[in-house]
């Protein structure tokens, strides 16, 4: 079987990771710059400070996609590229970059997916307290509205935050933060994504499609038996006892269901921001889609009494090379669970791995493993949507390689390879092959 009639085969990237150009034409600085000047926090002391040049590169890397037949480009804005300071000002010539880049996307008859935050806030607006500020989300709501005014002619499909759970947990360190800071800042941001729905919604200048792309922190059942896949959907939307911020339940089921899990608000008491619930008509704005970045699950089996316990994966388990679990079936047992507690049409905006690349004696970047990953992926999302997923698109994480945050450029996890000394850009044999998945609208996955 085949995919669905309009199924959307893309690749993604993030600003950060790719554009490099950190201080030209105006761009403010980011928390990435500041950060990436930090002694011991970045592997091998490297930056996004030119990554893969793809500011001034970016024909070169839409004809890549082109040539790969990728119907579909999921990309970020940099908010300080935008806006230098964050809020006020807009700098005329960072937004234009983005208005040629659609034009090129569209050009090359490639649909433009914007994700309008991808972790890199704007430094300025750091040192007024960043998300912990209850400003925050008006801030983010008006650069919002900037976009959107300068793109949404072009442009139908959006999505406010990438990753909420990474970017409050990581990247604020919860251990020296008090809870209730913590929950503060996690509001801040669902209201920010509230409210910069609306935004889009007020100030499009066409009909939009606008979703969400959160971790999913899926649980896999260790077998197949109803027990295990009951206890697997209970650990999926569990919030931990240990009070920690790294789950599903408690940053989707706002946005999409209008309240906070009860288990969330029992085991976080008084910690909870008081009067939550009147901002909630804010946090829950409709959405036309159910995005989701998938890459590993864990597994979890039924005991005696169906209460969910941790499985352990077989010894000697494949594995990246960023040491992540090969878990295919996550792309059935993710968008399934998701699909029957949120009721909307699924996107899986990234997946991927990242795996030991390198140009061969040929000229050549052999990647079977890449490939192998893929399938294997796809062929379970495929099982999805014959047991009645309402699954619309698929984004390859990533289009090319990149900056990959802490770990600088040891990890590759593109369908391009990027040398970076020289920018020469090489489509892997992974690219190729996806291309054929795609011409075929994934049919020649079984075969």
């Amino acid at each position: 079987m085949s995919f669905p009639e309009g199924f959307v085969w893309g690749g993604a990237t993030a600003a950060y990771q790719i554009e490099g150009a950190a201080a030209e034409d105006g761009k403010g600085p980011s928390i990435w710059d500041m950060f990436c000047r930090t002694e011991g926090r970045i592997w091998n002391h490297q930056s996004g400070e030119v990554a893969c040049d793809h500011y001034h590169r970016y024909r070169e890397d839409v004809a890549l996609m082109k040539e790969m037949g990728l119907q579909g480009y999921r990309f970020s804005i940099s908010w300080p590229r935008v806006m230098p300071a964050g809020a006020g000002a807009v700098n005329a010539k960072g937004l234009d970059f983005y208005d040629r880049l659609v034009d090129e996307l569209l050009a090359a008859q490639i649909d433009p997916y914007v994700t309008l935050f991808h972790w890199d806030y704007p430094l300025e607006l750091y040192y007024r307290g960043g998300w912990l500020n209850s400003d925050s989300p008006d801030w983010f709501a008006d650069y919002t509205r900037v976009v959107v005014e300068g793109l949404s002619d072009r442009v139908a499909h959006w999505m406010p935050l990438n990753e909420p759970q990474v970017f409050a947990t990581a990247g604020h360190n919860d251990e020296t933060l008090p809870c209730g800071e913590v929950l503060r800042m996690a509001h801040h941001i669902l209201l920010a994504h509230g409210k910069s729905v609306a935004a889009i919604r007020a100030h499009s200048k066409r009909r939009t499609k606008v979703g969400y792309a959160p971790v999913g922190l899926v649980r896999l059942p260790a077998s197949e038996d109803p027990r295990d896949v009951e206890a697997a959907r209970q650990a999926t939307f569990a919030v931990p006892r240990s009070k920690s911020w790294w789950n599903s339940a408690w940053w989707m089921d706002p946005v999409y269901l209008g309240h906070y899990p009860e288990e969330g608000l029992e085991i976080y008491g008084d910690d909870v921001p008081v009067n939550h619930e009147q901002d909630m008509e804010t946090i829950c704005q409709p959405l036309d889609f159910f995005g989701v970045n998938l890459y590993q699950g864990r597994l979890v089996r039924a005991v005696q009494d169906g209460a969910p316990e941790p499985a352990v994966l077989p010894t000697g388990y494949p594995m990246s090379f960023f040491h992540w679990a090969v878990t295919p079936q996550l792309l059935y047992w993710g968008p399934r669970f998701f699909y029957e507690r949120y009721k909307l049409p699924i996107v899986v905006t990234e997946n991927g791995m990242s795996n030991v690349d390198w140009v061969t004696l040929d000229g050549q970047v052999h990647d079977p493993q890449r490939i192998d990953f893929t399938r294997r992926y796809l062929l379970q999302l495929q099982r999805a949507v014959e047991d009645g997923v309402d699954v619309r698109g698929y984004f390859h994480w990533t289009v090319m390689d990149n900056f990959d945050w802490g770990q600088g450029y040891k990890q590759r996890f593109g369908l391009v390879y990027t040398e970076y000394p020289t920018q020469r850009r090489i489509l892997k044999d992974s690219a190729c092959w996806y291309k054929e998945v795609i011409a075929s609208n994934g049919a020649n996955l079984k075969l």
